[in-house]
Order: C-alpha cells, then structure tokens, then sequence
C-alpha cells in the first residue's frame, strides 16, 4: 500500500515502528495532491513546506522514545473556513482571496498540539454556502469517482481529498448537512457532532447557531479517533458545552446487540433514487442481523425543516456576513467616491450569487414586518423538530435514514435550480436544527459505482452510540477498501 492510502491508525502503527518516517508520509501525499488534483480542485492552499518542516518535527518526537501525540506526522487537511495562523483562509469566497489568518481556530491548535501536520486548505462552496461545491469562487471540486460530478457540498473539497488519498483525513463544517452529504457522495466516513461539542472559534460563521465542526476519514475507527483530539470545551466559544469527553475509541467494539434503530416513516419519500433506499434498506436488515432491533418511528414536523432551516440559516447568514464591508479586512473595491458605494461594490464584486442570494433572504425575513411571519414562526417549528426527534428517542437508541435522496449528481445540474439543490438537504437539515449529532458511512454503491451513504443520528451528545454502530456495520463490509478509479 502507497504511504498516501494509509488511515490515520495505520499511519500510526506505520510511524511508531519507524516502518515509515513522516516526511516519506507527508512527501507522498503531497506527491498525491501533484498528481492529481488538476483534474479534482480539491485543495485551495496546499502547504507543501510548512507540512515538510512539522513532519520533520514530527519525526524528531516519534524518534526520542517517549511516547507521541496521537497525531504526530498524520497529515490533515482544513476546509478553508478553518484558520491556521499564517495561512491563506479564503471560505472559498473572493472578498477573501488574500486573508492571511493571524491565529489558529481553537481546532487547528488542537490537532497540532496532537502532532498532526497541516497539509492545506481544501475546496468548499463560498461561506459553507451550497451543497455541491460549485459555489467556490476559485473552481468547482470533483468527485474523485467521477470528475463530471460533485462531491457534494459545502465541504466537498474535505471529502474528496479524503476519497482521493491527497490526506488520511480532514475537518470539515456542517451547518445542514455539509460534512455527511459530501461524505456520502465521496464513499468517506463523515461526522457531524452535536452542537457545542466541538469549538468554533476560529471558524468563519455561517450560520451561528447551525454550523459544527466535524472530521471526515476513510473508515469509523479514524473518525473516533479525530474527534477526540477536537472534542471538548473551550472558553473562547459561547456555545461550547462543558462537558466531559469519552474516549470515542475505548468501546468501539463493543457491537449493536440489542440497540433499538429507529426507522422514521417520514425519510423514505417519493422519487428517492430506488438504489439509495435499497442501500439504506439493506444497511438497516444487516445492523438486525448483527443484533439490532428495528423500530418505527414518526417525526411528523419533518415537512417543514427545509423551509425552517433556510429562513433561520439565511437570517443568521446576513448577519454574520457583515463584517465584509471593505473597511477592516479581505477584499476592497477601488474607485469609489464614499462611504457607501464602498460597502456597496465591495460587496457586489466580493460575494458570489448564492452569497447574495441569502443575505437578500435573510434580511427580507428579519426585516420589520416580516420578522413575526417569517423568522419567528421558523425558530417556533425548529423548536417542534428537536422535539420530535427527543420524543422518538423514548423508543429507540439512534435513528437510521439516507444521507440524501440520490447519490452524486452532474456539475451543473442543479445550479439554474437554487430550490431543487436546498432540496438535496432534505434528510439532513433537521439534524442541526435540533442540535444532534449524525454520521455518514459508506452503505453501497449504484450503476454508475457511485457510493451510497447511511445515515445514523443519535441522542445529544452520544456520539459514542453512532461511531459503534457505524462500526459493526463497517466491519462486515469491503466499501471502505475500495477506492475511486483516479
């Protein structure tokens, strides 16, 4: 196996017996990236001689006999929504094409505190806006499986990066699904962890209220392992959660027998793609196989998520976007006269047409006489969501559903069609609404050998019961050593 392929917790075996050094790792995927992502756009940044120098560091630790970090010389990649100070940190978007972050995000500090080595900053759709990726301002990502698609969006560039070996894992966001889509769409193992579990400090805001922090990896054993080195409270961020963290990789193992799966009615619908439900399907019979008791369940406000979470998300967007007014950082339009054709054609020129597009929305709903219809009616039904999914957790464990409705799509397709793409998010926004964490992991693929992703959700900050049940099911299947045709 090529350095490159390796998982994080076979890299670590690899580095620890010195069968590999971390610059041979790093080097190798780094050659990876050179190879091939002229045709896959996945990275933004790639930095090739500040990764070399900590993989030397790296080296140095894992060669004086004590025992390392649980990272140290695993090369990771950051979405570009992630700061690490000295580095370009674009979100994707032109208006910050030449920012140069002064510090790290409190995630970034934590994985080099573990060792790990920065490889780049990778592809996503401008301020975590889409879900396809081809709404960056620099070039669409593709699907490493087949580069006439997406990789699904807004992390897109994390996933394929990860599908396509170019590093042993990445972190991504996900504020309505942007971690486990494109995982599902890239064969990936993808997490979003329950609201506060993981600091966003650092992170560049979407939607504030939303957006989580999560990894994406090649298999679940990884995953558990990346999230408890960027798990845990943080004081720099108000919505950080004191609580304890497990160690998600302690009882990994510990397999599905018993666990109660419920099935919600309200997540097979009409005009899914027949492949995705057989997959999904399929997934569900083998975790009974394995010992698991299926269970209907009803989540009866499902219906109203996709119109709930885009007036909220939307809202939260305009506001946080701001700050991008031309005066204290990123992009500033030349050749203006005042004050105000500043802000204007600083933003103007600086924002794509998705970015604009919500920041109009968001600010229709949160304008006087609207407020009420609009606003908070959406935080009133976001409200019944989170109930609901707490009410069906009185009958079961976690809840199994799709990813999303087809597997990936063509680039193109559904740009021309903003409602058709919001659409793609249908199975997954209503986990953020209500906080919880969800977790994507490969389940099958259809007739174009395009991956298929199962969806496990559970209680507020049970993780653990999501990464042992994604687990049994991985062990029992090869999806995870198939790799795309690249």
């Amino acid at each position: 196996m090529s350095h490159h392929a390796l998982t994080i917790h076979q890299a670590q075996e690899k580095l620890r017996a010195r069968e590999v050094s971390a610059v041979e790792l790093s080097q190798s995927v780094l050659n990876r990236i050179q190879a091939t992502d002229g045709r896959l756009h996945s990275y933004l940044t790639v930095c090739a001689e500040e990764a070399l120098a900590q993989a030397e560091a790296a080296d140095r630790t894992l060669s004086n006999g004590a025992i390392p970090p649980p990272l140290c010389g695993i090369p990771i990649a950051l979405k570009d929504v992630i700061l690490a100070q000295g580095v370009r940190s674009t979100a994707g978007s032109k208006i910050l094409e030449r920012f140069i972050s002064p510090y790290d995000a409190t995630v970034t500090q934590r994985l080099k505190e573990a060792g790990a080595v920065i490889i780049g900053k990778v592809n996503c759709d401008e301020f975590a806006m889409g879900s396809s990726n081809e709404n960056s301002a620099f070039a669409p990502c593709r699907n490493p499986w087949d580069t006439d698609r997406v990789p699904g969006g807004s992390s897109g560039g994390s996933a394929a990066s990860v599908a396509a070996d170019q590093a042993c894992a990445s972190l991504g966001t996900d504020t309505g699904g942007s971690i486990r889509l494109p995982a599902a769409f890239c064969g990936i193992v993808g997490l979003k962890p329950t609201y506060g579990r993981v600091s966003r400090f650092g992170v560049v805001a979407y939607a504030s209220s939303l957006d989580q922090v999560g990894p994406c990896t090649k298999d679940v054993r990884d995953c558990a392992l990346l999230l408890e080195v960027i798990a845990g409270y943080d004081s720099r961020d108000s919505t950080s959660v004191n609580r304890p963290t497990p160690s998600y990789t302690t009882h990994l193992e510990r397999g599905v027998s018993g666990l109660r799966i419920g099935i919600p009615q309200e997540y097979f619908i009409e005009g899914m793609q027949p492949e995705v439900e057989t997959a999904v399907r399929d997934a569900m019979a083998h975790l009974q196989a394995l010992g698991a008791e299926a269970v209907p369940i009803s989540l009866p406000h499902t219906e109203y998520a996709v119109a709930s979470y885009y007036i909220i998300a939307m809202a939260e967007a305009s506001s946080n976007l701001a700050r991008y007014d031309g005066v204290r950082y990123g992009y500033r339009a030349a050749e203006v006269e005042d004050l105000g054709e500043l802000y204007q054609t600083t933003r103007a020129q600086g924002f794509g047409s998705e970015v604009k597009r919500r920041i109009a929305l968001g600010t229709y709903v949160l304008s006087a006489g609207y407020y009420d219809a609009y606003y908070v009616k959406a935080q009133k039904v976001r409200t019944l969501i989170r109930q609901d999914f707490l009410d069906a957790f009185e009958a079961c464990d976690i809840i199994a559903t799709p990813v999303a409705p087809t597997t990936a799509f063509r680039l193109g397709e559904k740009l021309a069609a903003p409602l058709t793409m919001y659409l793609s998010d249908i199975f997954t926004i209503a986990v953020n609404l209500a906080g919880l964490p969800g977790l994507s992991v490969p389940c099958g693929f259809d007739h174009h050998g395009l991956p298929i992703g199962l969806q496990l959700l559970g209680r507020p900050f049970d993780e653990e019961a999501l990464l042992q049940a994604a687990y049994a099911y991985e062990q029992d299947h090869d999806w995870r050593t198939r790799k795309p045709p690249l």
